[in-house]
């Protein structure tokens, strides 16, 4: 059994993930226009009307814009949990009611072949949720926006071949940088985004734990560079005696273009 994963944009600008198992695509929220996603999906050689479903992390705008123009334009099932299909319904427009579907988190459900754990994460949305994914012995995790990597989050996410994960800003970037007061501190809370640092200290526990591949996502456009969220993490690592590019691979999702398409199945990723 395989995934194929590409995360199609990554960033306050815009979020959607694509996943497929062959027989099951799905897409993780749709931040973006629905052309956008269309486009995204044609440079993977994907469309979207092969979707099965499109699944919502949480109800902020740059992952829910695209989601009802999808879900009208290719007759796509929504999957969201009730808290937060009750602030997203306004703003995503008409859903046919075989389209609106609900999980509830910590609660596994089924696609199709692929079997899909809502686990809650702490983030200033209404009730927010990261996704681990199966299909066989095949196990990935995607975990974006969130303030804190809690013991019970590293619990869901551990023993993941490949996984997601927020390295939202640099902390002195964030610390002088142009943003008023109150957004700073939103953003480095337990409530916000996870720092290149703090991505770097859950990388060190998970290193050990079946992770091969690790792509680091939604980065800030203003307190952060690409360059320096990989560096940061590697460097981790690195100190750590933990061997980036042997026994683990870093790689970045980006706000304007696509990801690397991955492969990942029980024993590798590639």
């Amino acid at each position: 059994m395989t995934i194929k994963f590409c995360a199609l944009s990554s960033g306050s600008s815009g979020n959607c993930l694509f996943l497929s198992t062959g027989k099951t695509t799905v897409l993780v929220d749709a931040g973006l226009s629905g052309k956008r996603v269309e486009q995204l999906l044609g440079q993977i050689n994907e469309s979207p009307r092969s979707v099965t479903a499109i699944l919502v992390t949480h109800d902020h705008i740059d992952h829910t814009s695209g989601v009802g123009i999808l879900s009208r334009r290719f007759d796509l099932p929504i999957f969201a949990n009730p808290l937060t299909w009750q602030v997203m319904e306004g703003s995503i427009g008409n859903i046919a009611p075989k389209n609106i579907r609900e999980f509830h988190t910590g609660v596994e459900f089924n696609i199709e072949d692929l079997c899909i754990k809502p686990y809650p994460i702490s983030h200033d949305a209404a009730d927010p949720v990261g996704f681990t994914f199966y299909t066989g012995r095949v196990k990935i995790a995607v975990a974006n926006d969130l303030g804190c990597v809690t013991p019970s989050v590293e619990e869901e996410i551990k023993g993941s071949s490949f996984v997601m994960l927020e390295s939202n800003h640099d902390t002195e970037m964030l610390k002088v940088g142009s943003y008023p007061w109150h957004l700073k501190r939103r953003i480095a809370g337990e409530k916000g985004h996870l720092s290149n640092e703090d991505a770097g200290a859950a990388l060190l526990r998970l290193a050990d734990q079946n992770t091969k591949a690790v792509l680091l996502g939604h980065l800030s456009k203003e307190n952060n560079y690409p360059l320096l969220a990989l560096e940061t993490v590697k460097g981790m690592l690195k100190q750590q005696g933990i061997e980036v590019g042997k026994e683990v691979n870093i790689d970045l999702s980006f706000r304007d273009k696509i990801s690397r398409v991955y492969t990942i199945t029980d024993r590798e990723v590639y």
